[in-house]
């Protein structure tokens, strides 16, 4: 839990706080004018969301899903039919990412370490950089809601 302070106008007031309870939990606003008396203070206390529709869980995220199997079938066959100097479409790196990312999943749930994490990250960060995303979000999260909502428009 933490605490949100913010200084705007005061026609901005519901704008803000509809703008924080988007992005967090959050209490009620609590209201006070500025030590000028022109802008409103707002103090807001706030918790990072577990889980909403903007981000699933891996299991929402591929549910429809090919097996691992497959899919990293289809990642070794786009990498051997195109040449390396082909720039890969965001597709690839999308599904590429998830795939990682799944047997990431699936190695710490069996207690195992390996460099799965560390691809499904460098990718998801290739995939943020293509997308020119505005979000600042852990890189794995972002791969899973691009993936369903991929996977759900197929």
């Amino acid at each position: 839990m933490f605490e949100i302070r913010v200084i705007c106008d005061p026609a901005d007031t519901e704008r803000v706080s509809d703008a924080l309870a988007t992005a967090f939990t959050t209490g009620p606003a609590r209201q006070h004018s500025s030590r000028d008396k022109r802008r409103t203070r707002l103090y807001v206390t706030a918790e990072h969301r577990t889980h909403t529709g903007l981000w699933p869980t891996p299991e929402e995220a591929y549910a429809l899903a090919p097996s691992v199997i497959s899919e990293v079938g289809w990642v070794v066959e786009q990498l051997a039919t195109h040449p390396a100097t082909t720039r890969m479409p965001r597709d690839f790196w999308l599904r590429k990412a998830a795939v990682y990312d799944r047997m990431a999943l699936e190695d710490k749930a069996a207690g195992t370490v390996s460099a799965a994490a560390d691809v499904a990250t460098e990718t998801g960060e290739r995939l943020m950089h293509l997308d020119e995303s505005a979000i600042v979000c852990n890189e794995r999260a972002y791969v899973r809601q691009q993936y369903a909502h991929w996977i759900k428009h197929q």
